[in-house]
């Protein structure tokens, strides 16, 4: 695990998939997409920065050569108010060389050489479009693979936050991250890449025993659901997008007993505009997530994990 230096004390970083619109129930496609909800951004931006919260934007093609994000979050990262990291969707992503499929929907995937060069195209892309450089990555559908790390390193690229710990993709041709550490982590033995996994804890009275369970009950969805209504085990990822304020409230005390030293929270960006994904289908969803984040934050603040940034956290870990 990495360690911190005395007195970094625990925090919280806020992960924005940034990405186009698509219809999440229909076969994948380099072509279709939108960018409706970009102007969307303006108005949550205002809402962290009334809450004290610079958000990480994680960008992907689309968003990267969008002439408005570009307005809206190049001023916000200009003035230290947000900061810009790489999202590689390999499908929307040129060079397109690959069959679109699910397997290749994951960058890890791919044939190195492509996956490098995509993600090489896209860094460079946000850096001239941006005037930033982006420091922090995530794998579109938390992809890694074999060769992920390596290119990070090399090209310069500090931290990585493409595990979803305690989530298995292997169904869909990903990777399986059910084992992966919750804590931060190094990726490489050279210590240059950070890992800052998506924060899920297991609650309930079993929870201590949740890697283990957990993975067992995959065929027996209704079990689980049993499970977690009995206050036995439930997993819980800090995410407005499935996860109710009271479960999430649950799931920051134990991360916070646990002594996780960074609460890595997130939600896709075009749930900003009702009908985009599964979570948001109406105003009145709209407005509860945005209440989701006032209680979230608000709690966090009652507990004492205050906001972190990309540039404090690599400036706290020690190496």
């Amino acid at each position: 695990m990495a360690k911190f230096r005395p007195g970094t004390g625990q925090r919280s970083l806020l992960t924005v998939d940034t990405e186009e619109e698509f219809d999440w129930n229909s076969p994948l496609s380099a072509t279709g997409h939108k960018l409706a909800h970009v102007v969307r951004l303006q108005k949550f931006q205002e809402f962290c920065e009334g809450i004290g919260v610079s958000p990480v934007y994680l960008i992907d093609w689309p968003v990267a050569t969008s002439p408005l994000a570009q307005e809206i979050l190049g001023d916000a990262a200009k003035s230290g108010k947000a900061e810009i990291g790489i999202q590689l969707h390999p499908w929307v992503n040129p060079p397109h060389r690959e069959e679109v499929n699910p397997h290749n929907s994951f960058a890890g995937n791919l044939p190195p050489e492509l996956e490098r060069e995509k993600f090489c195209l896209l860094r460079d892309t946000i850096v001239r479009n941006f005037h930033v450089t982006p420091l922090i990555y995530r794998a579109g559908r938390y992809g890694l693979g074999p060769n992920s790390v390596a290119m990070l390193r090399e090209e310069g690229i500090a931290i990585d936050s493409s595990v979803r710990a305690r989530f298995d993709y292997s169904h869909a041709h990903g990777p399986n991250y059910q084992n992966a550490p919750v804590a931060p982590y190094w990726l490489d033995d050279q210590r240059q890449v950070l890992e800052l996994p998506l924060t899920t804890v297991f609650w309930g009275m079993l929870r201590r025993q949740g890697d283990s369970l957990y993975p067992m009950l995959k065929q027996f969805p209704r079990l689980r659901g049993a499970l977690a209504h009995m206050s036995l085990l439930e997993r819980i990822p800090l995410t407005p997008e499935g996860v109710s304020a009271e479960e999430a409230l649950r799931g920051i005390d134990i991360a916070i007993d646990d002594e996780l030293p960074v609460l890595v929270l997130s939600f896709h960006s075009p749930s900003l505009v009702p009908g985009n994904t599964p979570y948001v289908r109406s105003d009145d969803d709209l407005d509860r997530m945005y209440d989701w984040w006032r209680t979230i934050y608000a709690y966090l603040d009652q507990r004492g994990i205050a906001p972190t940034t990309v540039a404090q956290i690599m400036k706290s870990v020690e190496i």
